[in-house]
């Protein structure tokens, strides 16, 4: 090959590279203001929040690239740019792991969420939701939690072969629990949220969505539970799924499945954020310290965390280490279940399980009130 050839395919690949930054800075520009605006007003803003982590990744990659070339204005404006999202950065990894008790607390409680996909009923293996269930239940009763949130939880009333909620409140100490669910009458069919607790419960209640309907299990719904003369409001929190239930990797019809994916991303995206709103709005008027936990179905740089990081504490970032993925379904979606809490607790104990048994692992943490 010549020199003269050489020479076009690197003005043509130098080419492409500045085409490859602008569109860079573009996105991470657009990616900064996702948490700051409603999705409703820009259904599109989301999807450059869930690829933050990717346009991050890669600038970093182009930075190298025209450092090797000694391109200062490029180098130099990608790095200023990824710098500017430091606060958005720091929401993907917690540096520090906690795990002793304030020398100053004075009540302690343990929570523990998860996501167990209905316990996987539709399996084709119809003995694994046996399996999926007691696997879960062993290990959320190991924890020795005071309070335990369930999303997506499924149960059928009695007789039945498939026990849940008795079972488990029968293993967890007789707890007291509250639950919501919608309600299908072929098949006596529950599913929705539900928590159990340990402590004495003075209250129950529901966070009521807009976007209920009978054929949406997303819910909010909390306990105010006693322990030592303290009082917290713990929320157990299901926002909006995305409701994709099966991914075509191969086959005719693959543009279609990825039109419909999109389409039903752009759709849960302002319900979610809405749903968020709404919550919030609730917490502000808790009379107790609050425990949000559960399933957001939204990622650290979304409008949604934003909702709640923006006057609650994320339990991860305070105790936790690591990246804190707790996602393992099909969709590249990371860190989506939290635990916040109000500021002027402690979190300590920070723990996503090893070994998901849905597709979600679960999450603990102790929250403690201090003196």
């Amino acid at each position: 090959m010549s020199k003269v050839s050489r020479l076009k395919k690197i003005v043509r690949f130098s080419n492409v590279m500045r085409i490859g930054s602008v569109a860079l800075i573009v996105a991470l520009l657009i990616s900064y203001l996702t948490p700051l605006i409603h999705p409703q007003h820009l259904w599109i803003l989301p999807f450059f929040g869930l690829a933050y982590p990717i346009l991050v990744f890669l600038s970093f990659i182009v930075i190298l690239y025209w450092a090797f070339l000694r391109s200062a204005k490029w180098s130099i404006t990608l790095l200023l740019l990824v710098v500017a999202g430091y606060p958005y950065f720091l929401r993907l990894f917690a540096y520090g792991e906690s795990v002793k008790l304030p020398e100053n607390a004075v009540t302690s409680i343990k929570v523990v969420s998860n996501n167990v996909q209905i316990f996987d009923l539709y399996d084709e293996d119809r003995e694994k939701k046996y399996t999926t269930r007691d696997s879960i239940f062993n290990y959320v009763i190991n924890q020795q939690p005071d309070v335990v949130c369930f999303q997506e939880f499924y149960k059928k009333d009695n007789p039945t072969e498939f026990q849940t909620t008795d079972l488990f409140r029968k293993e967890f100490d007789g707890a007291d629990h509250h639950q919501r669910y919608i309600y299908k009458k072929t098949g006596r069919q529950h599913f929705g949220v539900v928590m159990f607790s340990r402590l004495p419960v003075i209250a129950k209640g529901d966070v009521i969505f807009e976007s209920e309907d009978e054929t949406n299990y997303n819910f909010c719904i909390y306990m105010d539970v006693v322990k030592n003369q303290d009082t917290f409001r713990v929320y157990n929190v299901h926002l909006q799924s995305f409701r994709i239930s099966k991914i075509q990797d191969e086959g005719e019809g693959k543009s279609e499945v990825v039109k419909g994916i999109v389409q039903k991303l752009k759709t849960a995206y302002p319900k979610r954020a809405d749903q968020a709103i709404r919550i919030n709005e609730h917490i502000r008027n808790s009379p107790y310290p609050v425990i949000v936990c559960g399933d957001f179905n939204d990622t650290p740089v979304s409008f949604v965390y934003n909702q709640f990081q923006d006057h609650l504490t994320d339990a991860f970032l305070s105790c936790g280490s690591g990246i804190g993925s707790t996602y393992v379904g099909k969709l590249p979606a990371g860190r989506i279940d939290y635990v916040f809490h109000s500021p002027e607790l402690v979190s300590t104990n920070f723990f996503i399980q090893k070994r998901a048994f849905s597709d979600h692992r679960a999450i603990s943490c102790v929250v403690s009130k201090v003196k």
